[in-house]
């Protein structure tokens, strides 16, 4: 792995655990909680892209 993809790498695992976590919310605990951890997603990846160098 190129240590200049390891930033994106942990961004998108962070997202896709965020996903996972508020799936696990929404079916087991309460709907309210998983979609309070859902709308991590896109920030998660919003973050990623904005600090993401040309």
């Amino acid at each position: 792995m190129d240590k200049k993809n390891l930033p994106l790498t942990l961004f998108l695992i962070a997202a896709f655990i965020s996903f996972l976590f508020s799936v696990f919310l929404w079916f087991f605990v309460d709907k309210d909680s998983g979609l309070f951890v859902g709308i991590w997603v896109p920030s998660i990846l919003s973050l990623a892209g904005a600090t993401r160098r040309s």
